[in-house]
Order: structure tokens, then C-alpha cells, then sequence
């Protein structure tokens, strides 16, 4: 679900560290936004990430 279906950015992986040095795993989810947005001329709901919706690749339908 954490997926732009405009981009196709995803979650992303690293390594937490914390003051002492311990090492863990984490995730990075990207800011999406269910939207009722116009694809091929009609109104349809997708997930998009914030940034898609700033940039104005996803047109709003009202």
C-alpha cells in the first residue's frame, strides 16, 4: 500500500543507529495520499505521494 502509483516510489531500507552505535534495521515510507484524482478523463481514487500532488502530475477531480 505504501506505494505512489504515479512515481512508483516505495518503501526504503537502512540501518537505525542509535547514540551508543547499536545497529537496527528501519524503513522509510514515503508520504502518500489517497486521492480522488482524473485518469484518462475520469475521476478514479489512486494513492499518490505528496510530492506528485505538489508537482502537479496528478490532476484533482472535484
Amino acid at each position: 500500500m505504501a506505494k505512489c502509483e504515479i512515481c512508483g516510489k516505495d518503501v526504503s531500507f537502512g540501518i537505525k543507529v542509535s547514540h551508543s552505535h547499536r545497529c537496527s534495521n528501519r524503513t522509510w515510507k514515503p508520504n502518500i495520499r489517497r486521492v480522488k484524482a482524473l485518469v484518462n478523463g475520469t475521476p478514479k481514487r489512486v494513492y499518490a505521494c505528496t510530492r506528485c500532488l505538489r508537482s502537479g502530475k496528478v490532476t484533482r477531480a472535484v
